[in-house]
């Protein structure tokens, strides 16, 4: 636990041991990837998702299962023809104390709210990259509504059940339309909002204080006011290892995922806490909606692209260990990918149904052969691009490819270099991630359908009878019939092989002893309200 000097707000600052008789208990962590916006609408990194859900909310939130509960919407029915979607507000929920509302006092939260909150994010002036949640979805004229004061509509050009998941993305929240445009320029660095936290200082690349809302209205099961904590502190170190030290040393409750130069130090090969870490630090995992991949650019139809044959990429599919690639490579976290591009964790992952490979090199030769190459007709070599932070399991990767007579080399560059190359089509053979935005199949699924460019579809696949498949689903408002759907969509993937899934991934995190009540979650999404600092 840290202790502060309530009084003395810059001395926490730039002192990290200030004491008095009234110590606030501070929950402090690092985020080595930095924070470029507290604006929910530039939420679109981990980073900055994380520091918008401290401070906002939306209608409803995801629970640590996935399943989508109340938030602000204290309820809400949608129209028997799926296109309009009626959400009833609380009426006890108050934007954050701030000197531009009248008498500085927070103002409740009303239909009218959401209306500027989501009408700014398609706004193309806001330019958020958040706007394709609703571009293409809500109807032209008046996609949002207040009926009343708590009572808010949102109107679809057709049905599209993905939303409720949607609305649990950080873009959702709702902010004050008198505090953004008065300052529009300033509410990335100064947001108002209703979360459990609100904004102290930021004094950007170095530190940000936020100090608890102590009207904020969500109550725990014994009717206690949300957050337990007095406050957090996140500082910007930008080195891995050097956070991972500093936490050693207990200057930070919590690490999110760790630098591989300590993996082996922290874990064993089974994935386990090592035992001389036992009495100090206690590990969390979860599964994750995140899918790491080999992706095939399938636009190349020249006679010279091996990747253009459907045997050479099942090949690669069966040609490669990924037993012993999460075994060594990343200590037993993540799970290999044998059963669908859907990662674990949603409801359309089903092992048993989607099972098309294991690991089997002879099959993976044979089915090279069959593709019409041998030592008479070789295959033309092929280039696996790649991430410099993803350089040690594509040499894996290439290395497997390799054993099973693949001529293949690494071509490593930064993330965003790569991401370019993909969207230009330049890369054939890729490694890539897909980290969901919203608990449902349809966000992993939509990398597939043809009717959308790159992003999502860096593979440039397409397949009628996926494509119908997709377009169907949305016509579908039963869960469990649209995730048998989704689950046939995924068999389709992994026969016609786009992509080679290689593993899904796990939220993995570390606290110290003393630290309490923080739910993991597979949208590893950080929610402090219930931490304890004990």
């Amino acid at each position: 636990m840290q202790y502060i000097a309530i009084p003395v707000l810059y001395s926490f600052v730039s002192c990290n041991h200030s004491t008095s008789e009234d110590d606030l208990k501070i929950f402090r962590y690092n985020q080595a990837a930095g924070i470029t916006s507290l604006d929910p609408a530039f939420a679109s990194t981990q980073s900055n998702i994380w520091g918008v859900n401290m401070i906002f909310n939306g209608l409803v939130q995801a629970d640590s299962d996935l399943h989508i509960i109340p938030c602000i919407a204290k309820r809400w029915e949608v129209s028997p023809d799926g296109k309009v979607y009626t959400f009833h507000l609380k009426n006890d929920v108050f934007f954050h104390d701030n000197p531009l509302f009248n008498n500085g006092k927070g103002r409740v939260v009303i239909a009218k709210d959401f209306v500027y909150s989501f009408q700014r994010i398609i706004n193309p002036s806001v330019a958020s990259k958040g706007s394709w949640i609703f571009n293409d979805k809500v109807d032209s004229i008046l996609p949002f509504k207040a009926v009343d004061d708590t009572t808010f509509q949102i109107k679809l050009l057709r049905p599209y059940p993905p939303l409720e998941g949607i609305l649990t993305m950080q873009y959702c929240s709702v902010v004050p339309q008198e505090i953004v445009e008065q300052g529009a320029s300033s509410f990335r660095t100064h947001p108002v909002g209703t979360g459990p936290f609100q904004l102290k200082v930021w004094k950007e690349g170095a530190v940000l204080l936020l100090f608890k809302n102590k009207n904020y209205f969500e109550l725990d099961e014994q009717q206690r006011r949300l957050p337990y904590a007095d406050g957090v502190r996140i500082t910007f170190i930008d080195s891995k290892a050097t956070e991972f030290l500093k936490f050693r040393e207990r200057e930070y409750d919590f690490i999110s995922d760790i630098d591989p130069s300590f993996k082996d130090d922290l874990l064993t090969k089974d994935g386990e806490l090592q035992p001389k870490y036992a009495k100090t630090i206690k590990v969390q995992k979860s599964v994750y909606l995140n899918t790491e991949y080999i992706g095939f650019n399938l636009s190349d139809t020249s006679q010279r692209n091996p990747l253009m044959k459907n045997e050479i990429r099942q090949a690669i599919s069966y040609g490669i260990d990924k037993d012993k690639m999460i075994l060594y490579l990343r200590n037993n976290i993540g799970v290999p990918a044998w059963n669908g591009f859907v990662p674990r964790g949603l409801a359309a992952y089903d092992a048993s149904r989607v099972q098309k490979y294991h690991y089997d090199p002879q099959k993976a030769r044979d089915l090279i052969r069959h593709a019409g190459y041998d030592a008479g007709n070789p295959m033309p070599p092929i280039k696996l691009f790649c991430s410099s932070t993803a350089e040690v399991l594509c040499n894996y990767v290439v290395n497997e490819m390799r054993q099973i007579g693949i001529d293949v080399s690494v071509e490593t560059m930064q993330g965003k270099a790569l991401n370019e190359q993909m969207i230009k089509g330049n890369a054939k053979c890729f490694r890539a991630s897909w980290i969901g935005d919203y608990p449902d199949a349809e966000n992993f699924l939509a990398l597939f359908y043809s009717g959308y460019g790159a992003p999502p579809n860096y593979t440039r696949f397409k397949n009628d009878k996926f494509d119908r498949m997709y377009e169907n689903a949305f016509t579908i408002t039963d869960d469990s019939i649209r995730n048998s759907i989704y689950v046939e969509m995924d068999k389709l993937i992994m026969e016609e092989a786009p992509v080679i899934p290689l593993y899904y991934d796990q939220v993995i995190r570390f606290l110290q002893k003393n630290i309490s009540g923080i739910p993991n979650n597979p949208m590893n999404l950080l929610d402090l309200k219930r931490v304890r600092i004990n």
